[in-house]
């Protein structure tokens, strides 16, 4: 009861002008709201309903596909919910969703962390890692919402269930979220490097792996370069199998898109292939993507 009567105040009814809705939880006392990007995303216009039924116009500060989160504005000074630390979660232990399923307002449903570590492909197609999975009960209408324990610390924000399964339900872990949530207000979006090649993931044959003396089973093809990128600046080439970026093993593609953070925009990356059966190392220089 206390971590709903903490938290509660701070989870706000997203609306979109399409008639659309999700959740949110306010995590700053000047009006910052914590939801999920497929919420906002291609909305005209967002309000913001609090509990206690006022409507306030919201801001979309930024938001990001790639990890499904976004970060919205009101013009106000609100209760605000406290952010707990993910990394202490534990396999067990009683986790609270508070959301507006089916727009109802401020549904409380409660279960326990049934796992941790998970990996779930976002809307954009990359993974996002960090994801608590929890039996506590969600619907459509409560993604954005905030995980909550029984201390009322936000863990994580709800994201997705599997349905028409039972007590499968997601949440990004809240050190996640943080971190998106800081670079969102400070860019509008998350930085990431680009090449410029599309891949595929293959397995390496264990012969091929041992002449060039690599402990390796799996690798990203590269299937394409496109003009004038990084890559073929660099020299990269259509069938090159790219085994490592950096100090990075890349077993697949999710691998690359891991390791393409904004760290590595305009750094010199030694990045190993595989060609003619023979490993190289080529020198590229990722710039900073365009792409949402």
């Amino acid at each position: 009861m206390g971590a709903v009567e903490s938290v509660g105040p701070a989870v706000v009814n997203v609306h979109r002008g399409d008639a659309g809705a999700g959740s949110g939880v306010i995590f700053t006392p000047d009006g910052l709201v914590l939801t999920n990007h497929h919420v906002v995303h291609g909305a005209a216009k967002v309000d913001v309903i609090l509990p206690d039924g006022r409507s306030l116009r919201a801001d979309v500060i930024g938001q990001d596909a790639g990890t499904d989160l976004a970060v919205l504005r009101v013009d106000a000074h609100l209760p605000y919910a406290r952010f707990g630390d993910s990394r202490r979660v534990r396999v067990g232990q009683v986790a609270i969703a508070i959301g507006n399923p089916y727009g109802f307002q401020h549904t409380v449903t409660s279960g326990v962390i049934s796992a941790l570590g998970r990996s779930l492909r976002s809307q954009s197609g990359r993974l996002i890692d960090d994801i608590i999975q929890t039996d506590a009960a969600l619907n459509p209408g409560n993604s954005g919402g905030p995980l909550v324990t029984t201390r009322g610390e936000v863990i994580g924000i709800n994201t997705a269930m599997i349905r028409p399964a039972q007590g499968l339900c997601f949440a990004i872990g809240i050190n996640t979220a943080r971190f998106v949530a800081s670079r969102l207000i400070r860019d509008g979006r998350i930085r990431r490097a680009y090449i410029g090649i599309a891949g595929q993931n293959i397995d390496v044959p264990r012969t091929l792996a041992r002449a060039n003396q690599m402990a390796i089973s799996s690798a990203v093809r590269i299937a394409s370069v496109e003009k004038e990128s990084p890559a073929a600046r660099a020299g990269l080439e259509q069938g090159d199998i790219l085994v490592s970026f950096g100090d990075v093993a890349v077993s697949g593609v999710d691998d690359l898109h891991r390791v393409l953070g904004e760290e590595q925009i305009d750094a010199v990356v030694e990045v190993a292939v595989i060609r003619a059966g023979q490993r190289r190392v080529i020198r590229v220089t990722p710039v900073e993507s365009q792409r949402d």
